[in-house]
């Protein structure tokens, strides 16, 4: 018997264990044109926090005592489509269960590159084309920038952290804790600040940018957005990712500097990865070539087991990853 997690009620605030439920997934005999797949690597992401809350937003939010979604990959053990036979190893959408039944519309292969398959969940999936595009066409990261980048620790601010220095940056990154800030530093950063340490970021960040930042990836929200306008150099460009900071707490972000928009004619863009999505061929061929350089660091944060999946996305927002985090089936 197939199982999967469901949401059971919508969390307020912090979600918590009672939010979640196991289920048992009745799977059906395959339909011509599906296949089934045994899911090895799940993902959890913070995005999903937003799913849970029943609003209008660029997805649909979590049905609840529906099985949950998320990116997945897996190896195909049955086929009855032309395109997947069993053994080959796919990626699909079909997360936060051990098997799923799709169309084969529905998956995908995974790319043929000289790298783990975990790694598409990762570095070479959607945090890492959330890093590329967001850094290099969303904000026009260029050769001689300075970049701030918040959680740089994580899967998303880690990747913006290498790409950033291949383009040839000056980076400056902040991460929770010293361990997590020298990891940073070992990616290369010139600078990593510790948001721990008891000093405001905003003062953090003018010693760590003496001559300011033209670019800031933000993936926090809060008191580094408001750091990164305070000390922006004119006509700067931010790449608003995510706010990992008000998901859970829904309250508004104060910023004392926002002002700041007007005179330094600073742009702030929001995206979304899909916006990119007919690009995919452009970012293989980027980070096939750094991985090649010796230029791009992969780091998982794993846990083992199906059972642990509302544990691991738990984690995300209490900072127990570094890199990516990824359960284990």
């Amino acid at each position: 018997m197939a199982r999967a997690w469901t949401l059971a009620s919508r969390p307020n605030g912090m979600p918590t264990a009672a939010n979640f439920a196991l289920i048992d997934l009745d799977q059906p005999s395959l339909a011509e044109g599906e296949v089934r797949i045994a899911n090895r690597w799940l993902t959890v992401d913070p995005y999903m926090r937003g799913r849970m809350n029943d609003v209008k937003s660029y997805t649909p939010p979590f049905a609840i005592g529906e099985p949950m979604q998320g990116g997945a990959v897996g190896e195909v053990i049955e086929s009855r489509s032309d395109q997947f036979k069993p053994g080959n190893m796919v990626q699909h959408f079909a997360g936060w269960r051990d098997e799923a039944v799709l169309p084969a519309a529905q998956v995908q292969p995974l790319p043929k590159m000289e790298a783990d398959p975990q790694a598409y969940l990762g570095q070479l999936g959607m945090p890492g084309m959330t890093a590329y595009f967001g850094l290099l066409h969303v904000a026009a990261a260029k050769e001689g920038d300075t970049v701030f980048v918040s959680a740089a620790a994580g899967a998303v601010g880690s990747t913006v952290v290498q790409i950033a220095k291949a383009k040839g940056c000056h980076v400056i990154g902040s991460a929770g804790g010293a361990e997590k800030c020298a990891w940073v530093q070992s990616l290369g950063a010139d600078a990593a600040i510790d948001y721990k340490d008891g000093t405001p970021i905003v003062k953090s960040l003018g010693q760590a940018a003496r001559n300011g930042i033209d670019v800031y990836f933000d993936n926090v929200g809060g008191d580094h957005l408001d750091a990164a306008l305070a000390h922006a150099n004119d006509r700067a460009r931010f790449a608003i990712c995510g706010m990992i900071d008000v998901y859970n707490s829904g309250a508004a972000t104060e910023l004392r500097y926002i002002a700041r928009v007007i005179g330094a004619r600073i742009r702030i863009q929001g995206f979304i990865v899909s916006d990119f999505a007919d690009r995919a061929a452009e970012f293989y061929r980027d980070m096939g070539g750094w991985m090649k350089d010796g230029k791009l660091t992969r780091e998982e944060t794993v846990v083992e087991g199906l059972e642990k999946t509302p544990d691991a996305f738990l984690g995300l927002f209490s900072g127990d990853n570094k890199g990516k985090m990824l359960v284990k089936i």
